[in-house]
């Protein structure tokens, strides 16, 4: 599989580092955040992309990376039927919580 593009939510204390050095490494990463205002100014302070909502984001990319405080949320996040239905066939998520 190659990996082109990345979602990544939760673009905080731990995961805005972390999603930068996707950028650096040359990825195409799409931020996603439970603040969107946090999720635009990551990603232009990163020369990246940040999505209106999760559903968007993960439509458009091969992996998703959660970075998030507690189980229930990865939880709620990869079970959202929103998130399911946009979702394409061999995406990959990668928990880092």
């Amino acid at each position: 599989m190659t990996v082109r593009s990345v979602a990544f939510v939760g673009v905080g204390n731990m995961g805005g580092p972390m999603a930068a050095n996707l950028v650096r490494a040359g990825f195409a990463v799409t931020a996603v955040d439970a603040d969107p205002d946090r999720a635009a100014a990551w990603a232009a302070e990163h020369g990246a992309a940040a999505a209106a909502g999760l559903a968007e984001a993960v439509g458009n990319c091969d992996v998703v990376v959660t970075m998030l405080p507690t189980g229930v949320e990865v939880r709620d996040v990869l079970t959202d039927p929103a998130v399911l239905a946009a979702a394409p066939d061999g995406l990959v998520a990668i928990d880092m919580s």
